[in-house]
């Protein structure tokens, strides 16, 4: 069972395990570990394969940019291989979650936050191992991309209060947080 118990509202962010790390087992397992070991709430996880289309219309908005279309190939399914997508709450669950990664450029991460995702597993820029989402918005945006399925103000009305309560219990199957059962 989860002890962990807030004070705040629970945030709720995308994490994003790119290609480049899946491919290795030890090193998403490790990430995985990251996660709970920082006190995240895994709310949803899925693995899956992204098509050029999926790609592009993610990362529309850096359309032009000068990475733009080798973030597009790297995240593809000709060029790469799976993703994990997460679905993660907590406390400033935003910033948590970009802290933990590190910066974007690898390079820089491993001198400015040697500890972090990107340093320690990161090989280039596009290869940098993560994404997380930058705002509350960003995160809203981003989760019904990945998980058209859920619905993050439902999630909000229904569930976080039981989650931030600490009702929740860590299923090792599934790999997720689940609410425990009412009595």
């Amino acid at each position: 069972m989860t002890t962990l118990r807030c004070e705040r509202v629970l945030q709720l962010t995308l994490a994003v395990i790119k290609p480049d790390a899946v491919a290795h087992p030890l090193i998403l397992e490790t990430l995985h570990q990251k996660i709970l070991e920082n006190n995240f709430i895994v709310v949803r996880k899925k693995d899956l394969w992204w098509r050029r289309k999926d790609s592009e219309s993610f990362y529309a908005e850096h359309s032009g940019r000068f990475f733009y279309q080798r973030l597009v190939e790297f995240m593809s399914r000709q060029v790469c291989g799976p993703m994990r997508a997460y679905i993660l709450a907590r406390e400033d669950a935003v910033a948590h979650w970009r802290e933990l990664m590190g910066p974007t450029k690898v390079y820089r991460a491993r001198y400015t936050a040697p500890n972090s995702v990107r340093a320690l597993y990161g090989l280039t820029d596009t290869r940098n191992t993560t994404h997380g989402s930058d705002s509350a918005e960003s995160a809203k945006r981003e989760i019904a991309f990945f998980f058209p399925e859920f619905s993050v103000q439902q999630w909000l009305d229904k569930e976080e209060q039981r989650f931030r309560a600490g009702h929740v219990e860590y299923d090792p199957q599934r790999e997720i947080h689940t609410p425990l059962r009412q009595s």
